[in-house]
């Protein structure tokens, strides 16, 4: 460990390891700190991406490549069903998160990023309004290093957001609490992905079936926060599973918060940016944060690069990559929570009557790809959003 570097990524997800590689591919000096002995653990993800984008970043391996999704299903809650198929290529993929997220590390290592487990930040340290830098633990050693520039990348717990100040606490109605079991022995339809909603079932959010493999799927729902009536997430997946899959197999549970909110307030401060889920960039409407962690890690990466070039790293200099994100992730986050805002609070009657209309304007037509890729960017306006739900 060294006492100085350009840039300080702290953690070692998708979001960061993207940002280190970015920055050091460009000659810069770069530290990469995860907390964790192990990078990818624990999961906390239903591990699904588009595959549109993803070989900007990394070429597609059977490795961590559990599922590809050829078909989508969307359940209303009266069972009538949106089918949605895909040509001969996969729209996305399920992942193996834990060799998806190394295998990013090692990325980022072949770039000349120095990576360290087991390392914590603790603080940051400031100079004249500047962030200069990190204290934190090493192996259990205390340490300082000072670099040009810190990335922020620790999740959605971000402790880096609040100590610089840019991250307050989250409404309930932002949030959604999640469960999620991987379970093995089910049939299943191992090319399809499904979507249900109903109260009963998720109140406020949805569960949903991702397959890994032939008879194995990460199997989750989320409840939004405000819709919490003492009965805990856990216990309706439990449900589910004794009505849906009695013979399944849990071999592994997962639990957590996922913020599902609008891109408010700056991303970065004088010194410092934050990427990821770390800067809440997950998309408000579907949950979905991998290919938004990696947008937002390269521009964290490049902006860090030219301010460092530029000598400037203040926070105006560095609004240039609040600006960018803005720009192509904001808007569609933006679109995407007036959206969600509508659909946590729907009735069911309502969902139904929104289902049988997408069905009766054939939207079951539109590839599962290009339907995605316009929802998840900023392909289509708001209105035109509202118009074919409503």
């Amino acid at each position: 460990m060294k006492s100085y570097y350009d840039v300080i990524v702290i953690g070692a997800g998708p979001a960061g390891s993207v940002a280190a590689g970015t920055a050091a591919e460009q000659g810069l000096d770069v530290l990469l700190i995860e907390k964790r002995q192990e990078i990818g653990e624990p999961v906390r993800c239903a591990e699904g991406i588009q595959k549109q984008g993803l070989s900007d970043f990394i070429e597609p391996d059977p490795k961590w490549i559990c599922a590809e999704i050829k078909k989508g299903r969307v359940y209303a809650p009266d069972g009538t069903v949106l089918r949605f198929t895909q040509n001969s290529d996969p729209a996305g993929y399920v992942l193996d998160r834990k060799i998806f997220d190394r295998a990013l590390a090692k990325k980022a290592a072949k770039a000349g990023a120095q990576i360290a487990v087991k390392t914590q930040a603790t603080s940051l340290m400031k100079d004249d309004g500047i962030i200069t830098g990190i204290k934190g633990i090493h192996q259990g050693n205390e340490f300082e290093a000072r670099s040009k520039v810190v990335i922020g990348a620790d999740g959605v717990e971000s402790k880096v957001g609040r100590w610089a100040g840019l991250m307050g606490s989250l409404k309930l109605k932002d949030l959604e609490s999640c469960a999620e079991f991987t379970v093995s022995d089910i049939n299943i339809d191992p090319e399809c992905c499904e979507i249900y909603f109903g109260n009963s079932i998720s109140p406020g959010g949805y569960l949903w079936v991702f397959p890994k493999g032939e008879r194995t799927a990460n199997i989750g729902l989320g409840i939004l926060g405000t819709r919490l009536n003492g009965t805990p997430p856990v216990e309706y997946l439990k449900r589910y599973m004794d009505s849906t899959f009695p013979e399944g197999k849990i071999i592994q549970a997962i639990a957590g918060a996922v913020p599902l909110c609008d891109m408010k307030g700056p991303i970065s401060t004088s010194g410092l940016m934050l990427a990821g889920d770390g800067a809440r960039l997950v998309d408000p409407l579907f949950g979905a944060g991998i290919m938004n962690a990696m947008l937002s890690g390269r521009m964290a990466g490049n902006n860090a690069v030219y301010a460092i070039q530029n000598g400037d790293v203040t926070a105006q200099a560095l609004k240039r990559y609040d600006d960018e994100v803005q720009e192509r992730i904001g808007k569609a986050i933006h679109r995407n929570y007036m959206v969600k805002e509508v659909l946590v609070n729907t009735s069911d009657r309502r969902m139904n009557r929104i289902i049988h209309g997408l069905k009766r304007v054939n939207i079951e037509n539109v590839q599962i790809d290009r339907l995605f890729n316009s929802i998840t960017t900023s392909g289509i306006s708001l209105h035109q959003m509202m118009q074919a739900i409503f």
